[in-house]
């Protein structure tokens, strides 16, 4: 990382103007990663804005900085001129152009220097600097990292720390995946000792649902489906009851980690049917032990992510989508 350090200190001698931007459907490692190096980079003076490619999920509004983010697909010329006039733009928490809609087609016309900060599997080659760690918890432990190191003084303060902290929470569920490790929660410490309130980002998160989550839960629960022999559960949800019971954007967001709560699983996922278009469906996965959901959702459903937390699609029905499901796990396990 020392190398790439340097690059990145050389590219940011000079004043620039940086844009910041994270994937399709900001989550709170993509939004916490983005702001932090916002807070950062104001900090040193430098003229920064963050552009999401649609709208983060309401839950995450207070997070400090929201409301200075600039939605592309609400505020398309804005957005393009800022991306258009950018020295430098970093992706953040995504290692594709493709996974940031038409921000990525303006920033491969444009040619721009581009810094990748993402801790996801199988980059592609779209970068000048690359940060790519996927043994990392977090883009936000990333971020932490990248800061400390271009700092010559501890810029790291109470906001950059909240923003921090609300990432490597979410992305690491609550510090339980594999990815943690005693440098995850040395840097926990520090963010800590900067003075944040860990039990308020936490209550944020996952104590103010809407209704409409919860009423979305108990029909996930309801359609818990248990696959004994294989280890798994499934649930699904779809866009009737997505219709039926006031569906807000971030509603699904975690309802796939119930499905794993169940003793004696270790693997889980969820299914739910595009809010608007027919025939499209989002599968989320989440695992246990040493069941590798990256791998499955590749080889399966066109996805990827991490060992214990990967997502995938599907094209076509609901049923046919659980159908592939229910073999796709048989013929898996059996390889394993």
């Amino acid at each position: 990382m020392e190398g790439k350090i340097k690059e990145l200190e050389k590219l940011l001698s000079t004043d620039k103007r940086i844009i910041i931007t994270t994937h399709t459907n900001p989550d709170g490692d993509a939004i916490g990663s983005s702001l932090a190096l916002y807070h950062f980079f104001k900090k040193l003076n430098y003229t920064v804005s963050v552009v999401t490619p649609n709208k983060h999920p309401s839950f995450l509004n207070w997070v400090p900085g929201c409301n200075n983010v600039i939605v592309f697909d609400e505020n398309i010329e804005k957005s393009e001129k800022l991306i258009q006039e950018a020295d430098v733009i970093f992706t953040l928490d995504f290692n594709d152009l493709k996974r940031c809609g038409l921000i990525g087609e303006n920033i491969d016309k444009y040619r721009h220097e581009v810094v990748m900060i993402d801790h996801h599997q199988s980059p592609s080659d779209y970068a000048k600097i690359s940060f790519s760690y996927p043994e990392i918890s977090s883009t936000c432990e990333l971020v932490f990292k990248i800061i400390t190191k271009l700092s010559k003084r501890n810029l790291t303060d109470k906001n950059i720390s909240t923003c921090l902290y609300l990432g490597i929470m979410t992305d690491t569920g609550s510090f339980q995946y594999n990815g943690v490790n005693n440098e995850t929660h040395s840097i926990i410490s520090t963010l800590l000792s900067n003075g944040i309130d860990h039990s308020k980002i936490y209550n944020n998160i996952y104590n103010s649902n809407n209704l409409s989550k919860l009423r979305l839960l108990g029909c996930a629960l309801g359609n818990l489906k248990y696959l004994s022999e294989s280890k798994t559960t499934f649930m699904f949800l779809t866009r009737n009851e997505l219709i039926e019971n006031g569906y807000e954007k971030g509603d699904t967001e975690g309802l796939v980690n119930y499905g794993l709560s169940l003793k004696n699983i270790d693997f889980t996922a969820i299914f739910i049917e595009d809010f608007e278009e027919t025939n499209k469906i989002k599968i989320s996965f989440r695992s246990k032990n040493t069941f590798p959901c990256d791998k499955f959702a590749k080889e399966f459903f066109n996805g990827g992510g991490h060992k214990n937390a990967a997502g995938g699609k599907f094209d076509g029905e609901l049923d046919n989508a659980i159908k592939k499901f229910k073999k796709a796990v048989n013929d898996f396990n059996f390889k394993l």
